[in-house]
């Protein structure tokens, strides 16, 4: 018999399957209980250190390429004394605590701004070797770490100058909200800075000193599990399928500190494609997060259904495969021994016929057969041809067996262990969807202000006696170093283009406009905002710098947050991580509300909002983020707003929901396979032999019979065939015998 063919190999697999699944339910479809913080809870701190790793990521790196853009600018335009250079910095960006200009060959400082920087660790003698310029990170007699980075101002006739820039490793923009705290740490564990617990002059009782001790306690054990686990290798590190963040993140979890529990992630500094590297990730620094957290165990389900619903599909189970092997396996089987019986000529015994389906109507045909190879005549009236057919055929006991485990299956996925509307969400998701919001509203606010100090810097170095041609190059350059844009171009007074690069520019023909950053028009299909910044000594001519839609939306993407939108202060979508159609309005009118709400001033500035909705079984976490913090794009006045359904949270009644409805996934997709197997590989055939054996006995010997497969079925078209050869020599074998009498 075939491996794969035969009745047997589809009902043992079914049996075996559906024991399995038995067991499975008994075990996994009873109580589900968390140990007082549910596993949606450690994920959001995995992805809240996620975002603090991207930000501190970006900072770096955008302070690196920032300070050699500048020093390659200053390289390309006429020679200016060191002072000269660091007021140009410090009037474009106000990033670096500290800069300073020193002469490579004599160590001599020419000029520095801002605080000390500890000069001496530097070696001028190898800064002409490969990573001669690599960014450092240094320690402070203060204790303090700080990042300094290098860039070479090189001109002609002149000794070569080091500009110099230090940067505290500092979280930008990261929202903590009122608890959390948040600190980066180095290769050997150390912790480099923190920020969310306060400093010991503000800590006023007892009872604060002591929460304080033991948060910073509680940070530096989380700071030697997170060292540890940094080490993977990302791929070993992601659960299979996981996605988004290109480095190693993980939950943590410590100890239980008056009632709350403190919880944690982690996550590696990590380049933003697959396989990069960059300055800020080649530093191997990883961010820790802790926030404490109020236990609150929770217990949803019983043991008692889990092994109802294994009884049940035992007793559902056991009738299906009883009825398999009562109507379809053993009728075929009895077929097989009869057919291979006659074929060997035993004649004597009538055939056992089967009740139903087609084995009745085949082992009928066999009984024909034998009584024809005895010497019966083939033909027969066709009222008891029609006669033999029975209703009952092998499709409907299959059918019938796969509304039976459908009968277990369906209410499993349909009914069964609902989540309701009364669904416990822990308000540490609701709190974290509102300050992850609020981190990427500041992400995005800074990317503007970046993109718009860079025009401002490229409009400072250009001044009023560069030429076209130099132009171009300069925005070439900056182009080259930074993909936020997609059209670089001079402006002049009167709308004339006199250098660009990149695409067409949209506002030619119109005079350069006051307002640093804008969007161009709300009438185009896709949203293009617009940086201006005017050239010193031009009479307003100024450099033009238009933001790529997908450079947006890029930021956009971070997993855990769901559906995100970047809406301007009239409440049109200008940008998401999903489809959507520029300046069409938010899909509900709660999100409407809660954009309007959270761009309410209180106090001085508008806050971040954070709301979970119930309507009906539909459970959803939304939030959303104004422009804070000032820049060129704080005077937009646009909002980040995240929405996502709380069905997607690993919490226990959710998770039971999604058991039960795998379950129910597993029975019918057994079911299916198993039957469907038995089908193609038994009940088709079997129905194209009945055809064949009831020809047979009404008498067509010219048709030869073909096994298909070497199975039961196939042996059974064997043993027809020996029978028609049989039946094809008995004409002749009488014809034989009457030419020898009458010669006789």
């Amino acid at each position: 018999m075939s491996l794969l063919g035969g009745i047997r190999p589809p009902i043992a697999v079914l049996s075996a399957l559906l024991l399995a699944l038995a067991a499975l339910s008994a075990f996994f479809l009873g109580r589900m209980q968390d140990e007082g913080q549910s596993k949606a809870v450690l994920t959001s701190q995995q992805h809240v250190s996620e975002d603090g790793a991207i930000a501190m990521r970006a900072s770096l790196d955008e302070s690196i390429t920032d300070l050699t853009r500048a020093a390659g600018l200053l390289n390309a335009a006429d020679p200016v004394p060191a002072d000269a250079v660091l007021d140009k910095l410090g009037n474009v960006y106000q990033k670096w605590l500290g800069t300073a200009v020193i002469e490579i060959k004599s160590g001599k400082l020419l000029a520095a701004r801002g605080e000390s920087l500890p000069l001496t660790v530097i070696d001028r003698a190898k800064l002409s070797e490969e990573d001669g310029l690599a960014p450092r990170m240094v320690r402070l007699k203060s204790g303090e770490t700080r990042l300094l980075t290098f860039a070479v101002l090189d001109w002609d006739g002149r000794p070569q100058q080091l500009l110099v820039a230090s940067s505290a490793l500092k979280f930008p923009g990261v929202s903590l909200g009122d608890f959390r705290a948040i600190a980066v740490i180095d290769q050997s564990g150390e912790i480099l800075s923190q920020d969310g617990i306060a400093e010991p002059e503000q800590l006023l009782t007892d009872a604060q000193r002591e929460d304080a001790e033991q948060t910073h306690g509680q940070l530096k054990e989380f700071a030697a599990q997170a060292l540890k686990k940094s080490r993977q290798h990302p791929v070993t590190a992601k659960e299979p399928g996981s996605g988004g963040f290109l480095g190693v993140s993980g939950s943590l979890v410590g100890d239980s500190y008056r009632g709350d529990r403190s919880v944690g992630g982690y996550a590696t500094l990590a380049a933003p494609e697959a396989g990069g590297s960059t300055a800020a990730t080649s530093l191997g620094l990883t961010v820790v997060s802790l926030v404490k957290v109020a236990e609150t165990p929770s217990i949803v389900g019983s043991p008692a259904f889990g092994l109802a619903a294994a009884a049940a599909l035992l007793v559902v189970g056991g009738l299906a495969v009883a009825l398999l092997l009562g109507t379809v396996q053993r009728p075929l089987l009895r077929l097989f021994l009869e057919g291979r019986r006659l074929s060997r000529g035993d004649l004597a015994r009538p055939v056992t016929v089967p009740r139903y389906g087609e084995a009745a109507r085949i082992g009928t045909a066999l009984e024909r057969l034998r009584r024809q190879l005895l010497g019966e005549p083939a033909a027969e009236e066709a009222g008891s041809r029609r006669s033999r057919r029975t209703r009952i055929g092998s499709r409907t006991l299959i059918a019938l067996c796969a509304v039976l485990l459908l009968a277990w299956s369906a209410p499993l996925v349909l009914l069964l262990n609902r989540a309701g509307d009364s669904v416990v969400v822990p308000q540490q998701i609701v709190n974290d969807q509102r300050e992850r919001t609020d981190t990427l509203s500041d992400r995005v606010r800074r990317a503007l202000n970046e993109g718009h100090a860079d025009l401002v810097s490229v409009a400072s170095l250009i001044g009023d006696r560069t030429r076209p041609e130099e132009m171009t190059k300069v925005l070439q350059r900056t182009t080259a170093e930074h993909n936020r844009y997609s059209s670089l171009y001079v402006l002049d007074t009167d709308g004339t283009v006199v250098a660009r690069t990149g695409a067409k520019p949209g506002t030619a023909g119109q005079a350069p406009s006051d307002k640093p950053v804008r969007l161009r028009s709300t009438e185009d299909t896709t949203p293009v905002v617009v940086g201006t910044a005017e050239i010193p000594g031009r009479d307003g001519a100024a450099v033009v710098g238009e933001f790529r839609i997908d450079f947006l939306n890029s930021l956009l993407k971070r997993p855990g947050l769901g559906d995100i939108r970047l809406v301007d202060g009239k409440g049109r979508v200008i940008g998401g991580n999903t489809g959507y159609r520029a300046f069409q309005e938010l899909p509900a009118d709660r999100l409407k509300t809660l954009v309007r709400g959270s761009g309410q001033k209180v106090g001085l500035s508008p806050r971040p909002s954070g709301i979970l909705y119930r309507d009906g079984g539909d459970i959803q976490i939304a939030a959303a983020a104004p422009f804070t913090g000032g820049g060129a794009a704080g005077e937009l006045g646009w909002s980040v707003v995240s929405w996502r359904p709380a069905a997607g949270l690993a919490i226990p009644e959710y998770s039971m929901q999604n058991r039960t409805v795998l379950a129910g996934l597993l029975g019918v997709t057994g079911a299916a396979a198993c039957l469907g197997w038995l089908y193609i590989v038994v009940v088709r055939p079997l129905r194209h032999l009945t055809g064949q054996a009831e020809a047979l006995a009404d008498g067509d010997r010219k048709t030869v019979l073909y096994p298909r497969h070497h199975d039961e079925v196939g042996a059974v078209t064997r043993s027809l065939e020996l029978l028609r050869q049989s039946l094809q020599a008995q004409p002749r074998k009488r014809d034989g015998e009457k030419t020898l009498a009458g010669r006789n």
